[in-house]
């Protein structure tokens, strides 16, 4: 999706015990990690879920990140091993919870909210972008489809009283992006480019948010 298919991380010297770092790729000023770059594109990873939160540990630690604005993980759906494993393993400042509109996925991120919201974990939920919200051809850019239901994911974020940080268009030059390598912020579709803008602006304030109230609670902690 980033343009970098066939190439491999390199390794540098640093790490513990002397095993090195690995050096992650690059492109578009975004420093990039993913079990798809370590192993060929025609085989199967099939882990356990310990081998699977090995990787995660070994990305987090492992990896020469260096200085970031913010450290994306994108994870995979539902509420397993890899999922507990990141939240043991580093201080997560929040979780963003990715659906659709249909009635079907938000069940699923219904879990995961409770999953996150529980008191062994309570992770803060940043907020809720429903995905695939409307299909609109590039022939007709005024006119929206709601193919999976409309407004779904709105609901649920109300529901719970969670931020709704956006709502992300079905749209064929997002997959020929993804497929070509081109992300839609590069792109010259400017009415994608806003959907995808709006939603990083607005997770940018509630990840501030959010951090403002951690620093609140340290605070208190200290002069308790």
């Amino acid at each position: 999706m980033f343009g970098v298919r066939g190439e491999r991380p390199m390794m540098m010297a640093g790490g513990e015990n002397g095993k090195g770092l690995i050096v992650p790729l690059e492109k578009f000023g975004i420093k990039l990690m993913s079990i798809g770059l370590l192993v060929d594109e025609k085989n199967a990873v099939v882990w356990r879920g310990p081998m699977a939160s090995s990787a995660i540990r070994q990305f987090v630690t492992d990896v020469n990140w260096g200085e970031l604005d913010y450290l994306v993980i994108d994870m995979p759906p539902g509420t397993g091993d890899i999922h507990l494993t990141l939240m043991q393993l580093v201080p997560v400042t929040g979780v963003i919870v990715v659906t659709t509109p249909q009635d079907v996925a938000l069940a699923d991120a219904k879990k995961g909210i409770a999953m996150f919201g529980q008191a062994q974990l309570k992770v803060p939920i940043i907020g809720l972008v429903e995905n695939m919200s409307y299909f609109t051809p590039a022939e007709l850019p005024d006119h929206k489809y709601y193919i999976f239901g409309r407004e779904g994911g709105k609901r649920l974020a109300e529901e719970y009283d969670i931020p709704f940080l956006g709502q992300i268009p079905l749209v064929q030059s997002i997959r020929e992006g993804g497929d070509n390598g081109v992300p839609i912020m590069a792109s010259d579709d400017e009415v994608t480019r806003k959907a995808f803008s709006d939603f990083a602006g607005n997770a940018a304030r509630s990840i501030a948010m959010v951090n403002a109230n951690i620093n609140r609670e340290k605070v208190v902690e200290v002069v308790g």
